[in-house]
């Protein structure tokens, strides 16, 4: 079967929904979250900078950042294996993602606490994308705050139905089915479009 992913992150985690396609049949093959840190701390390494000066900044921003991306990577990596040993071909990656950084300095982020949680929100947004390329997958970067209209534009259906489509692959699901899995199923409809 053809399938996508549907991501979306969240500091130090990221939602994953697998969808195919039997027919005119949604199906979710998998569902799961993905952690994209070992430590804590890792989890906002702006935040963990936030009391260290200069070159200590940097490295443990850094640190952070690197850990990170190798982590999606691996992680990435792993999802295409399961897929691949259930005879999957995985087709398209889609990532919600939110406004890009300004080119800031860590010192210029470091200096403003909502920066730090600005960067902090790209971070893992980021990470995913780069594993998805470095899986060489087809990558869909998905506006998070215009997902709706952005998928009834894509797949050629109204909002009422695609909630309906949501709903019901949620019904078979069970739970967890929160607002997370429903926006990452959403996007992989659309990377699998």
């Amino acid at each position: 079967m053809k399938v996508a992913y549907g991501l979306k992150a969240h500091s130090g985690w990221a939602a994953l929904i697998v969808l195919g396609k039997r027919d005119v049949e949604w199906v979710l093959v998998d569902r799961r979250r993905v952690e994209l840190v070992e430590e804590e701390w890792a989890k906002q390494p702006y935040h963990a900078a936030w009391e260290l000066k200069g070159d200590e900044a940097r490295r443990l921003v850094k640190c952070g950042i690197d850990s990170a991306f190798s982590i999606a990577r691996r992680e990435m990596r792993a999802a295409v294996k399961r897929e691949r040993e259930q005879k999957n071909e995985v087709v398209a990656c889609a990532v919600l993602v939110g406004n890009p950084m300004p080119k800031w300095s860590v010192e210029e982020i470091l200096s403003v606490h909502f920066r730090m949680h600005q960067a902090e929100g790209v971070l893992f947004r980021d990470a995913l994308v780069h594993a998805a390329r470095q899986c060489k997958l087809d990558m869909i970067e998905v506006p998070e705050k215009t997902l709706v209209s952005y998928a009834e534009q894509s797949l050629k259906v109204s909002s009422n139905e695609l909630s309906k489509r949501i709903s019901a692959i949620g019904k078979l699901a069970g739970p967890p089915w929160g607002k997370d899995q429903k926006d990452a199923a959403l996007a992989a409809m659309i990377a699998l479009a």
